[in-house]
């Protein structure tokens, strides 16, 4: 590096070295490819969550199967152990049946990820039981031009239905 005559101002030579990793970099604004772009978004996602775990955690209702999915849902993996919430009684029930529920997972990742099933306790409640809430039937709306029969009861309480979910 030398200095411009006059100017006071330090000049690089035309053979300067790359800068070194962590210094500023020239940014490029033309067109790049999509592999150039993806590492740098990526990275930081797969830095706080690994692939194995995501796919596990996305797949679960298939993987562990409707009636272990409803009872239990995965909070955590990490170092090959998986995390799972649970309520007291089904915690206690699936700690009888870890080694058939890590060969399931295994199995349906295509790969031997999950050594250990750790239970979180947690209140984890089944929709199925859950009662449904009752709405009040609404009153028939009378069809005209029908005569009495199924279809003009059927269409007075469809009429009934559209009328109150318009009012809601």
């Amino acid at each position: 590096m030398g200095k411009e005559a006059g100017s006071g101002k330090a000049t690089v030579p035309a053979s300067a070295p790359a800068p070194a990793p962590g210094e500023a970099t020239r940014r490029v604004f033309g067109p790049r490819s999509l592999a150039a772009l993806l590492p740098p978004i990526t990275r930081p996602a797969f830095r706080s969550r690994s692939p194995a775990a995501t796919q596990l955690m996305t797949d679960w209702p298939s993987l562990a199967g409707p009636a272990l999915a409803a009872r239990a849902h995965p909070k955590r993996f990490a170092g090959g152990t998986l995390f799972l919430a649970a309520s007291g009684p089904a915690a206690l029930e699936l700690q009888h049946q870890t080694t058939e529920l890590i060969a399931r997972i295994n199995t349906g990742l295509g790969r031997q990820i999950v050594e250990r099933v750790r239970f979180v306790q947690e209140d984890v409640a089944d929709p199925a039981l859950a009662p449904a809430p009752r709405l009040p039937a609404p009153r028939p709306i009378p069809v005209a031009g029908l005569p009495e029969g199924d279809l003009h009861d059927a269409l007075a309480r469809l009429g009934a239905r559209i009328a109150a979910r318009g009012r809601s």
